[in-house]
């Protein structure tokens, strides 16, 4: 018997030790907030939304628990305090508009004091991940079945190409005049300035370039304005920041084959786990007409989809005049409600954090979270 004990010991031991090899890490706030945006930049969100971190509990907070959800109700933030949750990544900003004061009064001002009471941080990124390569609106499309994509309104890069917002070029004739031309304009803040050889009409002349911001382009014109005799042929061009590939709100999908709307309606309710859409007939379409061409924007697509040439259009919600501007040009409308067009990325994006994060931190879904309307 004492044998038979003294073997098992470190049997024991061994279990324990694996046990603690494979248990999750924890991961700094910060560090996980950088993460997050180097997996699909902040910058990529519309101007007009609330994205990142919009609660943070006082610093050092460590994150072991990312809890996933669309929408952060009072029902959601009561499951992510049960499950322990150290972040929550809020699809759908729950801070929004100002909030003037945080009292109990309101269910939104209550989110943010039960989040800081129970030390949990809230960051969302909505719109950025609308417009992010392997974003919701990708998700949306693989419901579609085989097809092409791209952008419906691409994203522009956060940075010009180059230093400054405008390039301006002149010709120098004289030698002489040289050096006094680019001494001014190196005086102007936010201007760089370059030099080359260039011939026109058969003479030898110095072309000047120089980037400015908005900004200095006003002292630049205003000299160049009083010193007319030192330089000829003056361009003036608007620098434009580089489109982004794949990346930016909307998707246009070209499908590899035409299918009938009845497919595709079935299709998409598949692919949202739906029972029931809400669909518009375009005028002089029936559910037999073929579908080859759908522009899909997930939440409220209105403004997105408005003037896209497609055979349906395919988004949460749009407005009833919207919907009667798509019928009358022969375009096909599904609605699905808002919330339903982006849930299900929720899904997706577990699995690709968790890649992205090396599975440091343990990464669960809310089973609360669900769109507020129902057919009855």
């Amino acid at each position: 018997m004492l044998s038979s004990g003294v073997r098992l010991v470190p049997r024991k031991v061994q279990l324990n030790h694996s046990l603690i090899c494979t248990s999750r890490s924890f991961m700094d706030l910060k560090t996980l907030i950088s993460s997050l945006n180097d997996f699909a930049s902040l910058s990529f969100a519309e101007s007009w939304d609330n994205v990142g971190l919009l609660v943070e509990p006082s610093p050092p907070h460590t994150v072991n628990t990312l809890f996933l959800t669309n929408d952060l109700t009072e029902e959601v933030m009561e499951e992510a305090l049960q499950k322990k949750a150290d972040l929550i990544l809020s699809y759908h900003p729950p801070v929004f508009r100002p909030l003037k004061r945080i009292t109990w009064n309101t269910w939104k001002e209550r989110l943010v004091i039960r989040a800081l009471e129970n030390r949990v941080g809230i960051y969302s990124p909505h719109t950025a991940y609308d417009a992010a390569p392997q974003g919701v609106n990708s998700w949306l499309a693989k419901g579609l079945g085989a097809c092409t994509s791209h952008p419906i309104h691409p994203s522009k890069a956060p940075n010009y190409p180059t230093e400054g917002t405008h390039r301006v070029e002149f010709s120098v004739n004289h030698a002489q005049d040289l050096d006094k031309v680019i001494s001014a304009v190196k005086g102007i803040k936010d201007v760089s300035v370059t030099s080359f050889s260039a011939r026109s009409d058969d003479e030898e002349q110095t072309r000047v370039s120089l980037n400015c911001t908005q900004e200095a382009l006003l002292q630049v014109v205003v000299f160049l304005s009083q010193n007319k005799q030192l330089y000829q042929k003056t361009e003036i061009l608007s620098l434009e920041k580089p489109l982004l590939l794949h990346t930016g709100m909307g998707r246009l999908c070209t499908l590899d084959e035409s299918v009938s709307l009845a497919t595709m309606v079935e299709r998409i309710k598949r692919h949202l786990k739906l029972s029931h859409v809400r669909l518009s007939l375009g005028v002089g379409r029936t559910l037999e007409s073929q579908v080859r061409v759908v522009a899909l924007c997930a939440g409220s697509g209105s403004s997105v989809l408005q003037g896209a040439e497609a055979d349906l259009y395919l988004t949460g919600e749009m407005s009833h005049h919207d919907v009667l501007d798509a019928a009358s040009q022969g375009i096909n409308v599904i609605l699905c409600e808002h919330s339903n067009t982006e849930r299900g990325f929720l899904a997706d994006l577990r699995d690709m954090l968790g890649a992205h994060l090396e599975n440091k931190i343990n990464i669960i879904l809310s089973e609360t979270d669900k769109d507020p309307l129902h057919v009855v």
